[in-house]
């Protein structure tokens, strides 16, 4: 099982947005900089992060990117789906059917629900994750050991 850079590369944008200390917010330029990445990278990441409502921007010589919302209330098992879908969606059986366009195991499949099971458990852990808690120290950690 792999996350894609873009995923990655959001929550590492939502991350440098939230710790800013700036009331103005930051620029794509500064975030590219600061996180090492092209600035048509990041202007794609925060699109996308602008659209799914957990970043606001704003134009202008003073403008930036901010976030959304509160830190506790931006998930990030929704900010990941924004990214780049789920592991595995309702759709999955039909767009990888075959070559005949219907799935030979429709009605007895031990592979769907061994996708279905690894994706509940992810997001039964990343809906108890919010950005404060990747802000915060090693609490993380402790929130994990404790679910």
């Amino acid at each position: 099982m792999k996350f894609s850079a873009q995923e990655e590369y959001g929550i590492r944008c939502l991350l440098r947005i939230a710790k800013a200390t700036t009331s103005n917010g930051l620029t794509i330029p500064e975030i590219s900089q600061l996180e090492g990445l092209t600035p048509s990278n990041v202007g794609k990441i925060l699109r996308i992060l602008r659209l799914g409502g957990f970043i606001e921007s704003a134009r202008g010589q003073t403008g930036g990117y901010k976030l959304g919302r509160i830190p506790e209330e931006i998930i990030i098992g929704d900010v990941l789906t924004a990214l780049g879908g789920k592991l595995y969606e309702d759709t999955f059986c039909s767009t990888h059917a075959g070559v005949e366009g219907i799935c030979n195991n429709s009605i007895d499949c031990s592979i769907r629900s061994l996708w279905t099971t690894i994706q509940n458990l992810l997001d039964g852990v990343l809906s108890k994750i919010s950005l404060k808690d990747l802000i915060g120290k090693d609490e993380l950690f402790q929130i994990m050991i404790d679910n």
